[in-house]
């Protein structure tokens, strides 16, 4: 198996990408998204709508065990809330409860990396999430790990490699769960750059 990943601005783009793929035969179970719950601008995400949201497209697309219809809420250190379902979700709960008990990296980074997502990358995903962000992980084989890919890209996804320039420019270097997380002014304001940036 093979760990493909994506950072997407907007969840409707992610929730779309999750639908995709269940519809190429990437079953719910072996999918994860993780969506910063904080209330934005254009009402993609936020607590309540968010979680309801994924509920409807995941029963329309996925039947009635599509794993949109399984969101639930949880809190991240340094991401802070969010709205989460999936493998990588009981992960990074597991690798929360280990780092409290042992002292190992825990939370979303732990859960990445212990997934075969390098740590570069893994600091990169939880800081988009923690700037409000949506992350979609998904479990293939190897032979189908180029066509997953290119379902997450197609789907509007963040280019990493863009997206780690963009956070340089700006001093960022490393996640620090140790931060606050985003209001949803500075995630308001984030988003824009990148719509400025993008359109």
């Amino acid at each position: 198996m093979r760990t493909v990943t994506a950072l997407f601005d907007d969840y409707s783009d992610a929730s779309s990408a999750v639908s995709r793929l269940e519809a190429a035969g990437v079953s719910s179970s072996d999918i994860s998204i993780v969506s910063n719950r904080t209330g934005r601008a254009d009402g993609d995400s936020n607590a309540g709508e968010g979680a309801a949201t994924g509920a409807g497209i995941g029963a329309a697309v996925g039947g009635a065990g599509g794993l949109l219809t399984g969101l639930g809420l949880m809190a991240i250190p340094g991401v802070g809330p969010v709205v989460a379902a999936g493998w990588l979700v009981a992960t990074a709960a597991g690798a929360v409860a280990g780092a409290v008990a042992g002292g190992a990296t825990g939370g979303l980074i732990g859960a990445l990396t212990s997934s075969g997502v390098s740590e570069d990358d893994a600091n990169l995903y939880a800081e988009g999430v923690r700037r409000g962000g949506t992350l979609v992980t998904a479990r293939v084989d190897e032979a189908r790990a180029q066509e997953a890919q290119a379902i997450l890209k197609e789907s509007n996804w963040v280019d990493p490699v863009e997206r780690r320039r963009a956070y340089n420019e700006l001093g960022w270097n490393r996640f620090d769960e140790t931060l606050d997380p985003y209001a949803p002014d500075e995630i308001d304001e984030e988003r824009n750059r990148y719509r400025r940036t993008t359109v």
